[in-house]
C-alpha cells in the first residue's frame, strides 16, 4: 500500500512528528509492529517519528482509525467490567502468549498491556494479572 497525500492537502492539516509518536506510543504500539501494519519499512516509522519525512495524510488517517477502533473497544471492556462485581484481567507477558490467547486480535501484546492500563482509570479496583502457567 502507498500512502499519498490528496492533492491540495493543506499543511496544518499535517500530522506532526511529536503528534505521529505520541499517538503510537499512547497506542502502545511498537515501531516495529506499526511499520508491518502500515507495510512500510521500520525506517520510514523512525523517519517520520524524527521529522526527516512528512507523514503522509493516509497515515494520519490510518492512526485516527487506530486510536478511535483502540477507544471503542475500551469503552466495550469498560461496560463488560463495571457489571462484575469483583474485576479482573488478565495481561499477556509477549505477543505469543497473547495471540494464543486471543487469535483474532490482531494487534501486540504492547497494546493490550496500554488498553488495560487505560481501563484501571475508569474500572475501581481493577485486579491486572498475568495467566497462570500452562501445565
Amino acid at each position: 500500500m502507498e500512502y499519498t497525500d490528496p492533492p491540495g492537502m493543506p499543511e496544518d492539516e499535517r500530522m506532526t512528528d511529536a503528534e505521529f509518536r505520541t499517538i503510537r506510543e499512547f497506542l502502545g504500539l511498537t515501531g516495529d509492529w506499526l511499520a508491518a501494519h502500515l507495510n512500510v519499512s521500520p525506517r520510514s516509522v523512525r523517519n517520520w517519528e524524527q521529522g526527516k519525512y512528512p507523514i503522509p495524510d493516509g497515515v494520519r488517517l490510518e492512526m485516527e482509525d487506530l486510536e478511535q477502533r483502540t477507544g471503542a473497544f475500551i469503552g466495550g471492556v469498560i461496560e463488560k467490567l463495571m457489571a462484575i462485581p469483583d474485576p479482573g484481567v488478565y495481561v499477556y507477558r509477549n505477543d505469543d502468549e497473547y495471540h494464543a490467547a486471543n487469535p483474532d486480535i490482531p494487534f501486540p501484546a504492547s497494546w493490550h498491556r496500554a488498553v488495560v492500563a487505560r481501563v484501571a482509570l475508569e474500572v475501581p479496583g481493577l485486579r491486572i494479572e498475568y495467566p497462570p502457567p500452562a501445565e
